[in-house]
């Protein structure tokens, strides 16, 4: 009785360890239509969400926003598993012409590239929780090209070269750009600009027009995309105090306020001045 009890007990524990270590393969065996069944489902819900933050990042690039590039990766990575599954399924369709009973190692080899496809796909839904797909990028300033009416001659040159050495000079914060109506202020300015930002003088130029009826809030809205800044107030004043501490923290940006036709103070746009202006440098032009 003692014998047959151990040897019962014997066999128990040789099945139970059977069981622990074989348990993955023989399952790759007897439960291939299960594994099947749920491979293809988690090979929809990919493609599903593939498709998903493939339609995201369409209306994030119609909205100029940078795709973020842990999204791009995990776009690629999916296209690339949704292409080996099709090569799975492929096979599957295959097996099914012999009635799921091929050879048991075909049947075997099968199950399991099926299980781990699973797995890995598996792995790269986990991958998929983004908080954001993209970004405003913030803009470079605008692009200075030279004019066609621009005709340097002796003195355009002269000031030029006076602005240029003023923009150079510590201490030097604002330049003022003077003269009559059609003597090219605007033209001369664009080409310090566009000067300015070749030579990396600056790391942002920016140039906004006050004109006759100025438009505060547009100017600070120009000057604040340039700078990635998101206005949280919305009034002239709050849009002001945020865009002052924030241009304070700017080392080394050029704004030119073009068309100045009556006196106004910077700050009242937010633009810093005297003590405060740090690195921020304004030229303005204005007429007679």
């Amino acid at each position: 009785m003692a014998a047959e009890f151990a040897a019962s007990a014997a066999a128990n524990a040789v099945g139970n360890l059977t069981t622990e270590y074989a348990s993955p393969y023989v399952s790759y065996f007897f439960r291939f239509g299960k594994i099947v069944e749920e491979f293809k489902n988690r090979r929809n819900e990919l493609e599903l969400k593939s498709d998903r933050l493939k339609n995201d990042v369409e209306e994030a690039i119609r909205q100029n926003e940078v795709i973020e590039k842990d999204v791009l990766d995990w776009l690629k990575r999916a296209e690339k598993e949704l292409e080996e599954t099709r090569c799975l399924e492929a096979e599957i369709e295959r097996m099914k012409c012999f009635n799921w009973c091929p050879s048991w190692g075909w049947r075997f080899c099968l199950s399991k590239k099926v299980a781990k496809k699973t797995i890995s796909i598996d792995k790269l839904l986990v991958s998929c929780n983004f908080p954001q797909v993209g970004h405003r990028a913030p803009l470079e300033g605008i692009e200075f090209f030279t004019s066609k009416d621009f005709m340097p001659n002796e003195s355009s040159n002269f000031t030029f070269n006076e602005i240029i050495k003023a923009l150079n000079t510590d201490g030097v914060n604002m330049i003022g750009l003077y003269g009559m109506p059609g003597v090219g202020k605007t033209t001369l300015a664009k080409e310090v600009g566009k000067h300015a930002k070749e030579q990396k003088l600056f790391d942002k130029v920016v140039m906004a027009t006050m004109s006759q009826a100025p438009n505060l809030s547009k100017i600070q809205d120009k000057i604040a995309e340039l700078l990635g800044l998101k206005f949280e107030a919305s009034t002239k004043e709050g849009k002001a105090e945020e865009l002052e501490r924030r241009l304070q923290g700017v080392e080394k940006i050029l704004i030119i306020i073009d068309d100045v036709w009556n006196e106004f103070k910077l700050q009242t746009a937010g633009i810093p001045f005297g003590v405060e202006q740090g690195g921020c440098k304004v030229l303005l032009t204005t007429r007679l």
